[in-house]
């Protein structure tokens, strides 16, 4: 089963391609992601990247967490789920005035 990657302190010219042949060396990259500004399209320094299993994911960790990649030191670990949020009750929380 395929692991997601978080990967910060980017370098704000990394592309994915990069980011994808960094990974590559330790295995199946599945997908390789650059966060963008929706406002400025500009690169928010993080992405995220999806190994082919377990070990591959362990291995790019291991290989890349601290590493200098395009004149930045990577920090690389297991990426988190995002908490979802609550759209409802208008955005007030819900609860009685």
């Amino acid at each position: 089963m395929a692991k997601k990657l978080y990967v910060g302190n980017l370098s704000y010219n990394t592309s994915e391609d990069g980011l994808r042949n960094l990974f590559s060396e330790f295995g199946n990259v599945a997908s390789a992601k650059i966060i963008f500004d929706r406002e400025t399209g500009n690169s928010k320094g993080f992405g995220f990247v999806e190994m082919g299993s377990d070990e591959e994911a362990t291995a790019a960790i291991t290989g890349t967490n601290g590493r200098e990649f395009e004149g930045r030191q990577i920090r690389v670990n297991e990426a988190m789920d995002k908490p979802r949020r609550d759209r409802g009750a208008g955005g007030y929380g819900g609860g009685n005035w």
